[in-house]
């Protein structure tokens, strides 16, 4: 059990059986983790997901019906609390940027899955990020920001979601629009503006509407 006393609830959606059965078996060996569902279609997952509201949705993304990434999509559009971790075979850039656009925290290659899942669904389920080690390229290619990036905000240790928070904070849209266009709650940007202001030591209350205005051409 987790230190709230309740286990980890896990969805899995994968059109292959085998590899769900696989994934059960490795997931379940963790005593704080539970699967409570599996799906092997997009829209029987989101259906079950809709319905079980579990802590952690593992999506294959590529599913007869529904990509996973549709799936996911779809879930922001629901506001569902679910957190995702993408299971897949690419290594392609684009798809690994659409997937952190849509705010998925978990990105797993199938090859990396027997040692990378465990972890992944405990980073999803405490809202931190976990990324195949064998994909550090992209991550790294993602994080770049140009010759002009401030070296206090290159610092500051900022996530991807957050810079994205950061940067519609310099173009002065509100908690809701960011919250709408990022696919969460205005509280899931609340609690990101403060965090932000945390890490780059900024107190009062407008003091971060400040610096992104300050510092737009930098972001």
């Amino acid at each position: 059990m987790s230190e709230t006393g309740k286990s980890i609830r896990v969805f899995i959606a994968d059109d292959h059986a085998l590899l769900r059965k696989g994934l059960r078996d490795i997931i379940e060996t963790d005593e704080i983790l539970e699967v409570c569902g599996e799906a092997g279609t997009g829209k029987e997952a989101l259906r079950k997901i809709r319905d079980l509201i579990p802590e952690v949705a593992i999506l294959d993304i590529d599913m007869p019906e529904m990509s996973g990434l549709e799936v996911a999509g779809e879930m922001r559009k629901l506001g569902l609390k679910t957190q995702v971790v993408a299971l897949t075979m690419h290594d392609q850039e684009s798809i690994f940027n659409r997937a952190m656009d849509l705010g998925i925290l978990g990105y797993v290659l199938k090859d990396g899955a027997v040692t990378d899942i465990v972890e992944a669904v405990k980073a999803a389920s405490g809202e931190r990020y976990y990324i195949s080690p064998a994909l550090s390229t992209l991550t790294m290619s993602r994080g770049q920001k140009g010759p002009s990036a401030d070296p206090a905000i290159s610092s500051a240790g900022l996530t991807q979601t957050e810079m994205k928070v950061l940067r519609m904070i310099s173009q002065n849209k509100t908690s809701k629009e960011i919250a709408e266009t990022l696919f969460v709650s205005p509280r899931t940007i609340e609690s990101h503006r403060g965090n932000i202001a945390a890490k780059l030591n900024l107190h009062g209350t407008n003091s971060l509407l400040r610096f992104a205005l300050e510092n737009k051409h930098k972001l």
